[in-house]
């Protein structure tokens, strides 16, 4: 059932870490509070526990995949309920849509992406290790 790799994961979680930031502004809802801070506090949260991961771009790799896929689906739910959660559900597609679309990926990709992560790349003559 997991078979999306780490070294695939690693780089969307700082694009969509930088992404659910940007969104209120890209997708011009910063005028609603509560659909601007989801987005910010998650996109955040999301590059924070990303760089103690142990996979290929984590800076402190303390933290196993186990634990941020569990992360990733939790989140990934919050964010797909969060526009009836609070309340700007009635709002304009532009709004609330793409909550829905990223929470459900983010939790796809929780229950898809492999539990070990940590690869190394080896020099150039040696195996890679890990």
């Amino acid at each position: 059932m997991r078979f999306i790799p780490t070294k695939f994961h690693a780089p969307l979680d700082y694009i969509v870490g930088a992404a659910l930031i940007a969104a209120p502004w890209i997708f011009r809802f910063d005028e609603d509070t509560a659909a601007t801070v989801v987005p910010i506090v998650l996109g955040i949260g999301l590059i924070a526990y990303s760089l103690f991961t142990n996979y290929e771009l984590g800076v402190w790799k303390v933290a196993p995949m186990a634990v941020h896929n569990l992360i990733d689906i939790v989140a990934g739910a919050l964010l797909a309920v969060s526009p009836w959660l609070f309340g700007f559900a009635d709002d304009p597609a532009n709004v609330w849509i793409w909550f829905v679309v990223v929470g459900l990926a983010a939790i796809f990709l929780g229950l898809t992406t492999k539990q070990s992560g940590g690869y190394s790349y080896g020099r150039a003559g040696h195996p890679a290790t890990g």
